[in-house]
């Protein structure tokens, strides 16, 4: 791992804010970081994760924290908001967890982002105050609303930042510190330079997932497994309604299994029954990874836990990225498997019925691709990413691994 120097930028911080304090800064130390050089405050490894939002912060954030907890016997404590998803799974996951309001700055009204311009300097202040209360040793922000002001608290308060960023492209609160932060884990090569130390762990990963990678499919039919998220999308399940005729002229023995959503599900069940396919069709799949081991191809969204699971589990993918998801960083992680041989990009403004089912037929049918395409996207696997991202954070603590 390259050194990591932690560059302070409290000064310039406290002054656009407004925070300057006079007793701002480290406590006595007992002894030294080997990688910052800098004050650790116990010889237990405390850290707090920052940010949420969406699954795809959250569930990696506690795959780190519990990988902190195993390796480093370190206490975590979580900073969110209240409109997140991390307030179900991160007490779930027996953590705890604190709030901060702030909104979003990226892509919304005039009136929303001049809401969350009010309350930034407020939710940093109270930031600033968690971390004074819980004296992290390290702060690992995640991305989402909540990351920002924590990063910025800590760095205010000169305490060592880690930056995990899952996509390509940067989300808006990981690029507004990037150039502040000791040091980033990403998950591609491409994020690198967008900040100073970066190092490419991967995104954490459950371990199932990895353990689908190079085992044959059960079935002896071609098996398409079709889902958007754990809500579904509606146009890719409407795109594959309507391209089930051709599709099933194509592929005669194609099985499929579809996770639509609760909305779309039954009108989704009709239309296999109409088609005469063989499919299987839920609101929602609990066990992903004993799906995707069934699967010969996936067509699905691009969001960065999703990339990194068909990664893991080395499956070949038609990606259809969702077209209004922030800073379009969904078709940009897709075109990254794209380019790299593992997938196939689709609009969903090209979601027409007869170049989709054409897609799908075209894949399924030749064995051949399919494989390179699997091989490909295990190439892309991180099986190591928690551990590396836990080593990382602990590096820049000062913290050793637990006997």
């Amino acid at each position: 791992m390259p050194e990591m120097n932690f560059l302070p930028h409290s000064q310039e911080l406290s002054r656009a804010l407004g925070l300057v304090s006079p007793t701002d800064g480290p406590k006595a130390s007992t002894r030294k970081s080997p990688l910052l050089h800098l004050p650790v405050y116990s010889s237990i490894m405390r850290a707090i994760l920052a940010g949420g939002g969406t699954g795809g912060h959250v569930i990696p954030a506690i795959a780190i924290a519990q990988e902190l907890q195993k390796r480093y016997r370190a206490e975590v404590l979580f900073i969110g908001t209240a409109r997140g998803i991390e307030n179900r799974l991160v007490p779930a996951a027996g953590f705890p967890l604190r709030l901060v309001q702030v909104g979003a700055l990226n892509k919304v009204s005039l009136k929303t982002r001049l809401k969350t311009l009010f309350d930034l300097p407020r939710a940093v202040w109270d930031a600033r105050g968690m971390l004074a209360e819980f004296r992290p040793d390290v702060v690992i922000g995640v991305g989402g609303y909540a990351s920002g002001p924590a990063m910025l608290a800590a760095v205010l308060k000169q305490i060592p930042t880690l930056a995990f960023e899952p996509n390509v492209v940067p989300g808006f609160a990981n690029r507004i510190v990037a150039r502040m932060v000791s040091a980033a884990a990403v998950h591609f090569e491409e994020t690198v330079p967008y900040f100073p130390h970066a190092v490419v762990t991967g995104v954490p990963v459950r371990e199932a997932f990895f353990e689908i990678a190079g085992k044959p499919t059960a079935g002896d039919r071609p098996t398409l497994l079709v889902f958007g998220g754990s809500q579904g999308a509606s146009a890719i399940n409407q795109a594959m309604i309507q391209c089930l005729p051709a599709l099933v002229r194509q592929v005669p023995n194609i099985h499929i299994i579809h996770q639509t959503g609760e909305r779309d599900c039954d009108a989704a069940q009709a239309a296999y029954r109409k088609a005469g396919s063989s499919a299987e069709v839920y609101p929602f799949i609990a066990d992903m990874p004993a799906f995707f081991a069934r699967a010969d191809l996936i067509l699905c969204r691009s969001g960065a836990s999703t990339v990194a699971e068909i990664t893991a589990a080395g499956k070949a993918a038609v990606f259809v990225p969702f077209p209004r998801a922030a800073d379009d960083h969904q078709r940009v992680n897709a075109q990254a498997l794209e380019r790299a041989g593992a997938a196939v990009v689709v609009e969903e403004t090209k979601l027409e019925r007869v170049w989709l089912a054409d897609t799908i037929a075209a894949l399924l049918g030749d064995p051949v691709r399919l494989q390179r395409m699997s091989q490909a996207a295990r190439r892309l696997a991180h099986p190591d990413a928690a551990r590396d991202i836990a080593e990382m954070a602990a590096g820049l603590a000062g913290m050793e691994e637990a006997t």
